[in-house]
Order: structure tokens, then sequence, then C-alpha cells
């Protein structure tokens, strides 16, 4: 038995974890998931709600999944473990169980292909309790396209007010090079090597590393030999000397990573 892909209205966001650096940015890490309900609507639609059925065992921490196989006249089993949400713990566990079940059916198995989603919060869209920081940013699906191999190709998530928060392209990032490579072109533009620092900088940034960071400001000051980082305020040979640094910068940090 083969299920479809989940579309863009049949998928969740939840926060992961989040994140506040020196220079008081905070970045919040999501995840795609999908409910119970979801799992229940595609089941009735692609074997029809009289040919599947579920049971539950060890006090729900167990759900058993079953499909009847009309070519072999019985019934196939898939089985997994879920564990407790915060609130509503037993029904919870049920519903975890029984969607862990699902993923073992194939069902939702193409969230796992996900990128990383790293979101920049505004001022209002976090809180600080208990010295923890709480984002309050809510995300939806708006548009999402997977490959042959059911792999995540393109992904875009939106805000409540439709604005583009995160936006995924798998063929885009395979055409970037792993690292931002300098030009030595002489006919150069400022214009062109903007967005190379545009470019080097967002980079940095999915690393973990913002430029404006007061520690990396005055590293980059310090070894590209300029006084400003803001890069309208550089020449062209300044600009390329703080390309030059930056993507220096990011190669260190993913000598680091590995």
């Amino acid at each position: 038995m083969k299920f479809r892909t989940l579309r863009a209205d049949e998928i969740n966001v939840r926060i992961q974890s989040c994140n506040c650096y020196n220079d008081n940015k905070v970045c919040a890490i999501y995840l795609l998931y999908k409910d119970a309900r979801c799992d229940m609507n595609i089941l009735d639609e692609s074997v029809g709600c009289f040919n599947w059925q579920k049971k539950y065992s060890r006090d729900n921490a167990n759900c058993i999944v079953s499909i009847y196989d009309e070519d072999k006249k019985q019934w196939v089993e898939k089985e997994d473990t879920g564990t407790e949400s915060f609130s509503e713990a037993e029904k919870g566990l049920a519903s975890d169980s029984f969607k862990r079940a699902c993923f073992n059916w194939g069902i939702g198995r193409e969230l796992y292909t996900a990128p990383l989603i790293k979101v920049w919060l505004e001022e209002d869209e976090y809180y600080i309790k208990n010295q923890k920081t709480i984002p309050t940013l809510t995300l939806d699906v708006a548009l999402i396209n997977y490959d042959e191999n059911k792999n995540i190709i393109k992904l875009i998530l939106t805000d409540k007010k439709r604005k583009v928060r995160f936006e995924y392209d798998k063929e885009k990032e395979q055409l970037k090079k792993t690292v931002p490579q300098e030009s030595k072109e002489k006919g150069f533009t400022k214009e062109q090597l903007e967005n190379q620092y545009n470019e080097i900088k967002d980079e940095l940034a999915k690393n973990g590393i913002l430029i404006t960071d007061e520690k990396v400001a005055e590293w980059i000051k310090k070894n590209a030999k300029v006084n400003e980082v803001e890069v309208s305020l550089l020449s062209k040979d300044e600009i390329k000397a703080v390309n030059s640094v930056m993507i220096h910068l990011l190669q260190q940090k993913k000598v680091r990573d590995k």
C-alpha cells in the first residue's frame, strides 16, 4: 500500500527550540508534524473506512494499525510506541502512538526530509519567563513540493499576516557552492559585490553567525582593515576584503562543525 504525500493544509508547524544570541537576536527552530486526524483521513481515503483498524496496549503506549490485504485475505499489522504530551497525558499518548504507527505505514514519512527550519524573531514575537525565551510566532505551510522519491524540495512558511518567514528550494541550494566563492574578476561592480556580501551574510546566519554580533563585527573590522561593517559605506576594495574575511569565517565554522 502506497500513500500519497501530505498537502500543505494537512501539515502543522510547532516550535522545537529557541536560542537568544549576545546581540539580543532571537532565533527559533520549527518542526513540521501531522495530527492523528490527518492520518485517519488518509487511511479512509486510501483503503476505505472499513479496511483499517487500530488497537492499543500497555495503557495506550503502543498502537497497532492494521490494514486488510484483499489479495492475502488477512489483516497486516504495524506497531509503534508513543510518548505522553504535556497536556492530557493519556489522550496525548494514544494519539502519539497512533501517529507513529501510521509513520510505519508511510503516512507522512516525507516530513522527515524537511530542512532545518530556522526563523529570526521580532521583539514582539517572543517573551521571557523564568529566564527562558518563549516564542509566540505561529507559522503555516503555504507551499510544499516533493520529488519522485517523496523528498521535500520546496517549502514556504508564512506567519498569520501571510508574510513569508521561511523559504527553502532544494534546487537553488544545490546550485550554491558549499562556501560562497570570492570572484577574482576585475570587472566586478559594487552592486555585484554587495549581492555577494548579502549571500555570504545569509550563509553565515544559517550557520548561527550574525555579522552584527559585536565580537564578529570587531573581528571583521580588524582582519578586513575597515572602519565600518555596513556594506553601503564601503568602497569596492573594502567590500572585497570584507567578503574574503567572511568566507574565511564561514570556512572556520564549517570545519569546527565537522
